[in-house]
């Protein structure tokens, strides 16, 4: 963000800035499986970093001679957005890496994703799920349709070429590929409370009232001490023993 309005006050020209957070419960199923599917579909069984992806990243890389590149996984992402600069010089891509491992071990999957779709550039002066939304389909985070969330989740690839407003052929290729992959993608239910329960589907227009300016995302909530736990399988009454016979 820093990095665009810099970017902008060379140009001579004031950046805009659109962005509203929005809770986890508050961004559509069909946005977090298109995304999921787009850029990390390992993302529940990864501690951060795809160790598979990233060892074909940097055999690619190497057999091209170019800098490591590629192969970033959400978590890793949101690293970079968040504390680091975009730099392919491998000692940024070095800590972005520890950074990626410090937050999935301070922070839920649910809540890396919700911050990771709160703060995604999606266009010019552009950031996170509710603005997006709101700026191309005129509509909230939560009731995307699977075509306006494929859509979306296509562009993420490179946000200042590829605009959902006039998607352009390769835009519309990748959104194909994504809707016939995340039919059959279908996030882990015991998905951990963030904001509220995690509805199965969220449909409903957001009346979520508009949020200020952004200026980091919130602090992680520890979880209520009365919040029940996942319910376990009853278990087979034992069989009372029999008496002690008297002496």
């Amino acid at each position: 963000m820093q990095l665009r309005e810099r970017e902008a006050a060379q140009q001579g020209r004031q950046l805009r800035h659109y962005q509203r957070w929005v809770p986890y419960t508050r961004i559509s199923q069909n946005l977090k499986r298109a995304v999921l599917v787009a850029e990390d579909d390992a993302f529940w069984q990864h501690e951060g970093i795809d160790m598979e992806q990233l060892k074909i990243s940097i055999r690619n890389d190497i057999e091209k001679g170019k800098a490591i590149r590629g192969g970033s996984t959400i978590t890793q992402q949101l690293a970079k957005n968040l504390y680091l600069s975009p730099s392919r010089d491998p000692v940024r891509k070095l800590r972005e890496l520890i950074i990626a491992r410090r937050l999935e071990a301070e922070l839920s999957k649910a809540r890396i994703l919700e911050i990771y779709l709160n703060v995604i550039e999606w266009g010019d002066g552009i950031w996170g799920a509710e603005a997006a939304a709101r700026s191309y389909f005129g509509t909230s985070a939560a009731s995307l349709s699977a075509e306006q969330a494929a859509l979306l989740a296509g562009a993420i690839i490179n946000p200042r070429v590829y605009s959902p407003a006039h998607p352009n052929t390769r835009l519309l290729r990748r959104q194909r590929i994504i809707l016939s992959r995340m039919g059959a993608y279908v996030p882990p239910a015991a998905v951990p409370v963030v904001n509220g329960p995690q509805p199965s589907d969220v449909n409903e227009e957001s009346d979520a009232a508009p949020g200020e300016e952004f200026n980091g995302p919130p602090e992680p909530r520890e979880p209520e001490p009365n919040e029940p736990n996942e319910p376990t399988e009853p278990t087979e009454p034992t069989a009372p023993s029999e008496p002690a016979t008297p002496r």
